[in-house]
C-alpha cells in the first residue's frame, strides 16, 4: 500500500494558491483514480484509489500546512505504512514553475509541511515531490507569496504541472524514486 500526501492549507481561501499545489495533485490523481468517497479521517481528507494495480491512499491534511505531520503520523500509523512507501506532494520556491523535482530523501529545504511530517516520523528518509510555483519577486516576502493566488496568465502552466506532476506520481507508484527522478528532474 502506498500513500501519496498532498500539502495545503484547508478553506477556500487558500484555494489556487501556490501553497496549495500539493492539493491540486491529488484532486487530479482522485479524477483518474478515486474510489468512492472521501472521507474525514487523521485530521484530513482520506481517498482510496488503485494505480497502476496498487492500492494507494491519498490523503491532504487539514491541520494547515505546518502541521501536517499530525495527520500523516495518524495515518501511517493507523495503516501500519512503511516509510518507503510514503510520497509527500510539496511546493517549492526555489523551483521555476513548471519544474518538479523528485527525491528519495533529504530535508525539508525549508518546507514547514515537510519538516513536520519528517520530524514527526522521525526520519528524513521520506520521498518528495516537489513542484516548482516560481521564486517571489524581490518586493514579496515569502509568506505572502506562497499564500498568493496563480495569475491568469500563470493557469496553462500550472494546469500543464498539475498534470504532469500527477503523472509523476502515478509512476512512482509504479516504479519508484529514481525511475521518476530520471524521467522528470531533467524536464
Amino acid at each position: 500500500m502506498k500513500l501519496v500526501v498532498g500539502l495545503g492549507n484547508p478553506g477556500k481561501k487558500y484555494d489556487n494558491t501556490r501553497h496549495n499545489v500539493g492539493f491540486e495533485v491529488l484532486a487530479e490523481l482522485g479524477r483518474r483514480h478515486l474510489q468512492g468517497l472521501v472521507q474525514a479521517k487523521f485530521q484530513g481528507q482520506v481517498a482510496d484509489c488503485r494505480i497502476a494495480g496498487e492500492k494507494a491512499i491519498l490523503l491532504c491534511p487539514q491541520t494547515y500546512m505546518n502541521n501536517s505531520g499530525r495527520s500523516v503520523k495518524a495515518c501511517v500509523d493507523f495503516y501500519k505504512i512503511e516509510v518507503a512507501n510514503v510520497l509527500v506532494v510539496c511546493d517549492d520556491f526555489h523551483l521555476p514553475l513548471g519544474k518538479v523535482r523528485f527525491r528519495p530523501r533529504g530535508s525539508s529545504g525549508g518546507q514547514k509541511g515537510l519538516q513536520d511530517i519528517l520530524t514527526l516520523l522521525g526520519t528524513e528518509d521520506i520521498a518528495r515531490l516537489r513542484v516548482g510555483i516560481g521564486e517571489p519577486a524581490e518586493h514579496w516576502n515569502v509568506p505572502d507569496y506562497v499564500l498568493s493566488k496563480f495569475s491568469k496568465a500563470e493557469a496553462a502552466d500550472v494546469e500543464m504541472i498539475v498534470k504532469r506532476s500527477a503523472n509523476g506520481v502515478e509512476d512512482w507508484i509504479q516504479s519508484g524514486t529514481e525511475f521518476c527522478m530520471n524521467q522528470y528532474n531533467g524536464l
